[in-house]
């Protein structure tokens, strides 16, 4: 489904990361919000701050059927260098050059997103849990 209309959020969502970053990288295991899935071991990302629209993890079906994709501004990220560093995700087909990631067991998401031109994901620090 093409993005012909969408609505984003002005307001940034971010994520108190005192405790989950050492040395620039994930402190802890990733996992899905809804089931108990892997996403990333600890020590697999690199933590980076670039504002990126995400869609909404819950779209209404009216949404859906009107073809407005709801968006929120999202700005704190784990930026995986190599798409197989993953140790469970799911990739969408290729929506305006890009690739949605989802949990690949629950298929919830946009969790974030993989970029086909440079390779690099980026998995948004508040659409996931870390196991401490």
């Amino acid at each position: 489904m093409e993005d012909t209309d969408s609505q984003e959020s002005s307001k940034v969502v971010t994520v108190n990361i005192e405790d989950l970053v050492k040395d620039g990288r994930n402190k802890y295991p990733v996992v899905c919000v809804r089931c108990p899935s892997r996403i990333l071991n600890s020590n697999a990302a690199d933590y980076k701050e670039i504002e990126f629209p995400l869609p909404l993890m819950t779209l209404a079906k009216d949404k859906i059927r009107n073809e407005t994709i709801d968006k929120e501004n999202l700005n704190q990220f784990w930026m995986v260098a190599d798409k197989y560093g993953f140790e469970n995700v799911g990739f969408s087909n290729t929506v305006s050059g890009l690739k949605y990631l989802t949990c690949a067991d629950c298929e919830i998401g946009p969790i974030g997103w993989f970029d086909p031109a440079s390779q690099l994901s980026y998995v948004s620090l508040s659409r996931i849990k870390h196991l401490s």
